[in-house]
């Protein structure tokens, strides 16, 4: 077995890892990349934001072509290539993937496909991609070994149950399709097999779609999504799934106890993702693991082990890409020495729906739960300009205040285009504005953006395109 040694070992290859893998780089020190796939990427690239994005983007097309004719411009209905689609898709992928194996080398950062063990707090095993077998030693090492989908354990071992990587994957365009999980994985694939033609059913265990997201943002996606899907059953429990020569038959059971069932073509499960903490030798290190199989951490990512830090979703949710990506430049940061901490005010998260929904900082829900006295301010889109020009007025702007010291806490958004707006919500928020401050930026005429001054203006009661006096 051949043996080699390097400063830095960056344990998975995604937005977390790569990130933390090139800034190590650039700031000197020698660094080696390690993933099982043959260009870095991960999971976010290869089978989840990217390719959903694509196959998004695809749907929103489909859509926008038929709601052409509220304004008078009417198309053909639309024949759709599944293969060539698939093939732009996985395109996408392979450009992007292929682009940052290219800044690897650039950076003169050593990459290994291949899959590693913990021997030690300073050494790991690794079985290259090729079969061979490395011993690498390491004066420190990032975890970023990602998550993968929760699976259902009645769920039958079938190509008819999908999850979120055999569901992008787009191999055809089922008939039927149960989604089970009205969380975000659950309705933006939802939404594009529905775009493509597929009759969807969505079942959610809880009273409402999204979660995680305040009610009246996701009620504006649940009020579009009853136009595009077949049926949306919440406080409904999927009990069993069997495979029958058409598909699968699910029997369902309500809040009241009573079952039904169903055959649909395909199902896909979405009810979540688990860390990747097994199966790495931890334990013949110092790392610690909870009870939901995070990885612990400090706030520089630090493991209880000195020499090994964690980051990503294998560390903690939020399970985002581009908190992962935070989190490998604090630790590499922490590593080189620098006073450095993990402590964002506002981590945004986005659901690319149609529409998408987006927020930031506090949220109103879960003010609520903590008994924290928030003022709110709201614009509707119904009131805005641009979004009338777009046919799509079905959207809201929302802030979070502070009522003592009227500084912007968080900021929400639904509507189109919700995920590139959140930005200015997330400054707002790392910087302490008040509301003040949004109210006196200057918003160009006519855009979707004017709608964050104007939630601020009507905070106020002085928003120019709704009348709402201040109380």
């Amino acid at each position: 077995m051949n043996t080699t040694s390097t400063r830095l070992i960056v344990i998975g290859g995604g937005p977390g890892g790569y990130a933390a893998a090139f800034l190590a780089a650039d700031l000197g020190i020698e660094t080696t990349l390690l993933d099982a796939d043959v260009n870095p990427g991960g999971v976010c690239l290869y089978r989840g934001c990217i390719p959903s994005k694509a196959l998004l983007h695809a749907a929103k097309v489909l859509s926008e072509a038929k709601e052409a004719k509220n304004f008078g411009i009417e198309f053909s209905p639309p024949r759709i290539d599944i293969n060539k689609l698939r093939s732009w898709k996985d395109g996408v992928v392979n450009k992007l993937t292929s682009n940052l194996g290219q800044l690897a080398k650039m950076r003169k950062v050593r990459f290994i496909q291949g899959r590693a063990v913990f021997i030690d707090s300073n050494t790991l095993k690794i079985k290259k991609a090729d079969g061979t077998e490395e011993q690498l030693s390491f004066q420190s090492a990032i975890i970023a070994t990602g998550s993968r989908p929760v699976t259902l354990p009645f769920a039958p071992a079938s190509a008819k149950v999908m999850d979120s990587t055999t569901a992008l994957e787009l191999k055809d365009v089922p008939e039927s399709l149960l989604i089970v999980g009205g969380g975000y994985i659950g309705m933006e694939l939802g939404t594009v097999y529905a775009e493509l033609g597929s009759k969807v059913s969505v079942v959610e265990m809880l009273d409402g779609l999204l979660p995680g997201a305040d009610r009246d943002l996701a009620g504006i996606l649940e009020r579009r999504a009853e136009k595009i899907f077949s049926e949306i059953s919440l406080s409904t429990k999927v009990q069993s799934m069997t495979e029958t020569p058409k598909g699968i038959k699910v029997v369902f059971a309500d809040a009241a106890g009573k079952t039904s069932e169903k055959e649909f073509s395909k199902i896909l499960v979405s009810i979540g993702r688990k860390p990747n903490s097994n199966d790495l030798g931890l334990e013949k290190t110092k790392v610690q693991i909870d009870p939901k199989g995070f990885v612990k951490i400090n706030a520089q990512r630090r493991t209880d082990d000195v020499n090994i830090y964690a980051i990503g979703d294998v560390a903690g949710e939020p399970m985002l890409a581009h908190k992962a990506s935070h989190e490998g430049r604090v630790a590499v940061e922490a590593i080189a020495g620098h006073k450095v901490a993990f402590e964002p005010k506002a981590i945004p998260a986005v659901v690319f729906t149609d529409p998408e929904i987006a927020w930031c900082g506090l949220t109103e829900t879960q003010a609520a739960k903590e008994n924290r006295p928030i003022k709110v301010a709201k614009f509707p889109w119904g009131a805005s300009g641009r979004a009338m020009t777009l046919e799509r007025p079905d959207g809201l702007t929302k802030l979070i205040i502070d009522p003592e010291t009227e500084r912007i806490l968080g900021v929400a958004i639904a509507g189109v285009g919700a995920g590139e707006m959140i930005a200015e919500g997330v400054l707002a928020v790392e910087m302490g504005s008040l509301v003040t401050d949004l109210k006196l930026s200057i918003h160009p005429h006519p855009t979707l953006t004017e709608t964050v001054m104007e939630s601020a203006e009507s905070f106020f009661g002085q928003s120019t395109h709704i009348y709402r006096p201040k109380k």
